[in-house]
């Protein structure tokens, strides 16, 4: 057995207190052995002065749109996406959706995410940056049939469903895989009561955009007379597996649905604030019993894939919506940004105890906006940024090192997504 200990840190245990203690991890299982003192391993991660939590888990993103971070800004969901971005995405080669996952991969290495889930196309070439960085994903090949000729959207419908049969397990069991229709507004009502059995007699979870905006419950309350979540409902779409991104616009029929169905929801209030979609109930749906957890969404309406920044957004946008400066507390926002991300994706995650796998970053305290330490949970939601992340650790795998990234070459990574950027900036006539 080879060993890691991480050193002389104040780690933040299940329970949401912190204690100084060393971690010690068995590298070959990748899972935590002892939270205790003087705990000695063939390899040091030093965490004085600093803050040793659970890996963030980034419940909903989309990786290769890093290549259009600022490529489009300042426009509603609709217009951005239909003048901008789908027409910059048609121009997305294999090769454009490696670079750009690379980059997004190694963004979040450095801001202290050991997981997320992704939704794309060409999803094998994430799925082999994911294996190469270390990282825990789950990934799907995202569908949208609206626009498309009925052979090429059961192709799409298809190419989702093998995509998760294939990897599922990939990466040494770090990659597990969902069926991802795009929305319920963006896939046909008849691809969803075809495909999504299929994708129960395979096992696999259910990933989609719900209520992200008024343009896509509207159109369901129109022609099919229910709610979008009851529409979901009806078509086999709300398991306890399953998770939907952003319910931004749901009403309390809707927030029941969830919570007596066990499906979660992934808040991603950033790109919420910043295409003007709207405040997601977030205290409601706490209060409910719904499960949440945190999402960038995409680096292309955020700009970012730091979850430290989504936490704070998280907190505040949520006391905003609740008209309550005690919603969406620091405590809360902490266990969404661990805890409940994982459970959404599945991921045996999220915590920092014996036999729990060794995914953790190690937060630097020792800076002005880190001083004095009244609170480290406080600390980590309100003030803590990417920039004050020491060191990730990921199935008991050193990722980064003292803001050295060990498992991607990062002026490689940097180079690649320029070029790919720019030479999808020129196809597209940007």
């Amino acid at each position: 057995m080879v060993t890691l200990s991480v050193t002389g840190g104040d780690v933040l245990l299940p329970d949401l207190t912190t204690t100084r203690a060393d971690v010690l991890i068995d590298r070959d299982s990748g899972t935590i052995l002892e939270i205790g003192s003087d705990l000695e391993g063939d390899e040091t991660l030093d965490a004085e002065g600093a803050l040793v939590t659970p890996g963030f888990v980034n419940g909903h993103c989309h990786t290769p749109m890093t290549l259009l971070r600022g490529f489009a800004d300042d426009k509603p969901l609709d217009h951005w996406l239909e003048e901008d971005i789908w027409p910059a995405e048609s121009e997305f080669t294999a090769a454009d959706v490696r670079a750009g996952a690379e980059l997004g991969v190694l963004e979040s290495i450095t801001s202290g995410v050991t997981g997320f889930a992704d939704m794309y196309f060409h999803a094998p070439e994430i799925a082999a940056v994911v294996d190469r960085a270390g990282v825990r994903a789950l990934l799907g090949h995202g569908i949208v049939t609206v626009g498309k000729a009925e052979e090429a959207a059961r192709a799409d419908a298809e190419e989702s469903l093998a995509f998760a049969r294939e990897y599922d397990g990939a990466a040494e069991g770090r990659i597990s895989t969902a069926f991802m229709p795009h929305s319920l507004v963006t896939v046909g009502a008849e691809y969803l009561e075809e495909f999504v059995p299929k994708a129960r007699a395979a096992g696999l979870p259910v990933h989609y955009h719900a209520n992200e905006t008024q343009n896509e419950v509207s159109p369901i309350v129109e022609n099919h007379g229910v709610r979008p979540l009851a529409y979901a409902a009806e078509r086999g779409l709300l398991e306890p597996e399953d998770f939907v991104a952003h319910g931004v616009h749901v009403d309390d029929r809707e927030i029941e649905l969830l919570s007596d169905a066990g499906t979660s929801v992934i808040h991603c209030p950033a790109s919420n604030m910043k295409l003007a979609s709207g405040m997601a109930p977030v205290q409601r749906m706490l209060e409910a019993g719904v499960s949440i957890g945190l999402g960038t969404d995409g680096a292309a309406s955020n700009n970012d894939l730091s979850m430290l920044d989504e936490a704070r957004d998280a907190a505040m946008l949520g006391k905003i919506a609740a008209d309550d400066a005690g919603a969406v507390s620091a405590e809360t926002v902490v266990e969404l940004l661990t805890r409940g991300g994982a459970r959404a994706l599945g991921f045996d995650a999220g915590r920092l105890e014996p036999g729990a796998p060794a995914d953790l970053a190690v937060i630097d305290l020792e800076k002005p906006h880190l001083t004095p330490s009244h609170d480290l949970v406080s600390h980590l939601v309100y003030a803590a940024t990417a920039a004050d992340v020491r060191h990730t650790v990921c199935d008991g795998r050193v990722l980064m090192r003292d803001r050295d990234v060990r498992t991607l070459d990062e002026s490689a990574v940097l180079d690649r997504a320029e070029t790919a950027a720019e030479e999808i900036a020129a196809r597209v006539g940007a």
